[in-house]
């Protein structure tokens, strides 16, 4: 489990369990305290204003969802105690106050605080300056877990970010060792090739030189191979880490709706009958579309995005066109299309990125499938 993964894991295990046990406690120890406070001039405690007392304790626990409502609830509580012949503590009313500017927009709990602040003072239940300094308390307590949930939300964004980074550094050392490989494949069966020519023309007039020459054509095999598989370990070594299956185009009504959920409007077009396709045409098809929503979704501000996907021939086309403004290339430093390129250049394929003339921004790949790739 990485790191974000972990934040949310116990931000679910607070917002599950934690206010539920706070809310209880708070609205025990608000009832205990308006109780106390009724009759601290010695009287002796009657069930009316005791009842009343109770039952909006009840209410406060519903603080989170009826702000507004259990602060009106309070008040008439205090009325009602009050027109008893009682005076009451206001610590119900101090609650609600608090929990409304806690828990609700700016502008709602103001709007509630200014009359609840004269009725109080009109009712002799707390002064101004008690319900301002709930409301304060609230207030600022709600800016600090603001706060907090946009640190750990930056956090969250920071450790993706990072394991992209870490993605795109482990996928320019494999595309360096396969570069390599490439190489020594190469050179090797070169060198192998115009061995065993150059041994057969000789082989009946100067039988000797042809083996020479094949010895040679041997120890150059054996050090080739002991090369391979010296770079097979080490991609071998790279992939055991990878234990999630590579995502294929099956997966790609699943990759749409996540982007549409996202606020992305994408509309998946499939022409032709779908067929088996290599995994590394399937595995390029999929990350294109992916890097060019996300493109999408972060810099062109389009209304519309239409994928299309078409089967046919000896070629899988590959579109992506949306209709924003943006320029649907990424920022600095961003590696999108570059590696865009690579995919489609490693499958001897042709890709197409820019601006179109009707508007919007277009990625058009050609991924060769059958006997040109």
């Amino acid at each position: 489990m990485n790191v974000a993964q972990r934040i949310w894991a116990v931000r679910g295990l607070r917002a599950r369990h934690r206010p539920v046990l706070f809310d209880i406690v708070l609205a025990v120890a608000a009832t205990f305290v308006e109780v106390g406070l009724l009759f601290n001039d010695g009287t002796s405690p009657v069930p009316l204003p005791i009842a009343v007392t109770v039952l909006t304790g009840a209410v406060l626990l519903a603080r989170r969802r009826f702000g507004v409502a259990v602060t009106a609830v309070t008040a008439a509580s205090a009325a009602a105690v009050t027109a008893a012949g009682y005076s009451p503590g206001g610590a119900p009313a101090v609650v609600a106050l608090w929990s409304l500017a806690e828990t609700r927009d700016r502008r709602v709990s103001l709007a509630v605080l200014a009359p609840m602040a004269v009725f109080l003072e009109a009712d002799n239940v707390c002064s101004p300056p008690v319900s301002i300094g709930a409301w304060v308390l609230g207030a600022y307590m709600q800016t600090r877990r603001r706060y907090v949930q946009a640190v750990e939300e930056r956090a969250a964004t920071l450790e993706r970010e990072r394991e992209q980074l870490d993605l795109i550094a482990a996928q320019r050392e494999r595309g360096s060792i396969a570069r390599e490989l490439h190489d020594i494949v190469a050179h090797s069966v070169t060198v192998m090739l115009i061995g065993v020519r150059g041994a057969r023309d000789v082989l009946e007039t100067e039988p000797q030189v042809a083996a020479r020459t094949l010895e040679r054509v041997e120890t150059s095999a054996e050090q080739s191979l002991a090369e391979l598989r010296r770079i097979l370990t080490l991609l071998r070594g790279r992939h055991a880490a990878e234990t999630r299956p590579q995502p294929t185009l099956a997966e790609l009504d699943e990759l749409v709706a996540g982007y549409r959920a996202a606020g992305l409007p994408v509309r998946l077009e499939i022409a032709g009958e779908p067929q088996d396709l290599p995994s590394g045409v399937e595995l390029s098809a999929y990350r294109i579309i992916e890097e060019a929503l996300t493109n999408a979704l972060k810099h062109a501000r389009a209304t519309l995005v239409t994928v299309r996907l078409s089967y046919g021939g000896a070629d899988l086309e590959v579109r992506v066109h949306d209709d924003g403004a943006g320029t649907g290339e990424p920022g600095p430093g961003g590696h999108g299309l570059v590696g865009m390129r690579e995919r489609v250049a490693v499958l001897g394929g042709e890709l197409e990125t820019g601006r179109v003339p009707g508007g919007g921004f277009r990625v058009a790949a050609r991924l060769p499938i059958g006997e040109r790739a």
